[in-house]
């Protein structure tokens, strides 16, 4: 089966493709398993980073319906937040981030450095809000405020989230597997962090059209494994029901929510080891909040047995690097 994306519209703001890296020095650290990088991290408008795949559809849907302005949501240190910021300034947008202060986190390096810094560098508006009733709040006010001055708005949901944005990473699999085709091999496991759900419900639904025999293994950072099945499971079928394909099965899509950890953005000692082997394997910076979180998933399966000798484990590097920043303190205690 094919799969149309271009009755869509879409704005380029990635480098595509991106990279699929071996990576042979963290696969012999890991028992002789074969792990590939799929390098989402690099290129791009803002610092790059998976977002941009969910963008480019998000707001070319937003442009095609006579949008000016964009607000979205996020944590103080969202990566959305910033690449959308870095989108709606190439694109001549105003852009307003509404963040909630969710994550138990502070201190001068969390609260104005990483990604907040750079959304202010791209010149959104930002609206930082102690809780859902303020996020609300503001939310209505900007609305209202744009009626009052006659602009057209989009709203994008946390993480761009939704069918529309989940059409980038439907595009991102199809470029994967023309790599991997291209290359003349296979992969057995795609793993995919997973906090707001849209970019592994667009893995898995596109994996599941083009008939490939290949687990989908999403990593959570935030939610329960049966919290995020849900999650995946809405986006996928109305991604689906956008493509015109009947709900998918997804069959072959595992959830893991062995590194959660005690909250959302809230390190572990088995993140900073898993960003620490990263780094001195390959030269691969990962992020605390999504990647780092995902790759302790992936040294724990790969660890306790759960992939084969030779198995070929691609993992999705989503991005996020200005975040680290917001977490030096705790970065260098636990280096």
């Amino acid at each position: 089966m094919t799969i149309d994306l271009t009755p869509f519209p879409r704005v380029p703001l990635g480098h595509w493709p991106t990279p699929l890296d071996e990576c042979p020095r963290l696969g012999a650290e890991l028992g002789g398993i074969r792990p590939l990088l799929k390098r989402d991290d690099v290129g791009g408008v803002g610092a790059g980073g998976n977002k941009l795949r969910k963008l480019e559809f998000l707001l070319g849907r937003a442009l095609a319906d006579g949008a000016e302005q964009v607000i979205t949501f996020g944590a103080v240190q969202t990566n959305h937040g910033r690449q959308t910021a870095a989108a709606c300034a190439r694109l001549g947008l105003r852009c307003d981030l509404v963040l909630t202060r969710s994550v138990p986190m502070s201190g001068a390096a969390y609260d104005e450095s990483g990604n907040i810094a750079l959304d202010h560098l791209y010149g959104a508006a930002v609206h930082l809000c102690d809780g859902p009733e303020e996020t609300a709040q503001v939310y209505a006010s900007l609305v209202a405020d744009a009626e009052r001055a006659g602009r057209t708005t989009a709203t994008f949901p946390v993480g761009g989230s939704s069918e529309t944005g989940a059409l980038g990473y439907v595009a991102a699999t199809i470029e994967l597997f023309t790599q991997l085709d291209t290359l003349g091999t296979s992969a057995d496991t795609l793993l995919v962090p997973v906090g707001s759900a849209g970019t592994v419900a667009g893995v898995a639904l596109a994996a599941e059209l083009l008939g490939r025999r290949v687990r989908v293994e999403a990593a959570c950072i935030s939610h329960t494994a049966a919290e995020s099945r849900a999650d995946i499971e809405r986006i996928a079928s109305a991604t689906a029901a956008l493509l015109g394909h009947p709900a998918p099965t997804l069959d072959a899509l595992v959830l893991d929510d062995r590194a959660v950890g005690p909250a959302y953005g809230v390190p572990t000692p088995q993140m900073w080891e898993a960003l620490r082997l990263f780094a001195r394997t390959e030269g691969v910076t990962l992020d605390p909040v999504y990647t780092g979180k995902a790759a302790a998933c992936f040294l724990d399966r790969a660890r306790t047995g759960e992939y084969r000798e030779g198995e070929t484990v691609v993992f999705f590097h989503t991005g996020g690097l200005p975040g680290l920043f917001a977490y030096a303190p705790q970065l260098l205690q636990a280096l």
